[in-house]
């Protein structure tokens, strides 16, 4: 007769263990997710809006690098999102900002011993 009482007892046992492992279960994916987003997503945001303000920034003289590798001036900037690239003298070619990859900086030349 004490056999139906400790039945139902062992089912509402089981019941509690059963949605606690179901959460611990969870936590590995929470966990790479986490972990994802820091070191993937997190840097990418930090370097696009880096990428962002040099564009904002860029003004007419300025010497550009395209993400094609060109290297020009930048000769006008229009308000639909392009600019005029000279490229060489009386070569002068419309771009997207966007395709803007950074400033060209010539770097000093190392001499060599």
């Amino acid at each position: 007769m004490s056999l139906i009482p400790s039945a139902f007892a062992d089912g509402t046992a089981a019941a509690a263990s059963s949605s606690t492992s179901s959460l611990m279960s969870f936590l590995p994916m929470v966990v790479i997710f986490v972990l994802f987003w820091l070191l993937l997503i997190r840097p990418q945001q930090k370097k696009m809006k880096l990428h962002n303000q040099m564009l904002a920034a860029l003004d007419k003289g300025t010497k550009v690098v395209t993400n094609g590798g060109m290297i020009g001036t930048i000769v006008k900037m229009h308000e639909d999102g392009l600019v005029d690239l000279e490229l060489a003298p009386d070569v002068v070619v419309k771009i997207q900002r966007s395709a803007i990859a950074g400033k060209f900086e010539v770097a000093p030349a190392k001499v060599a011993k």
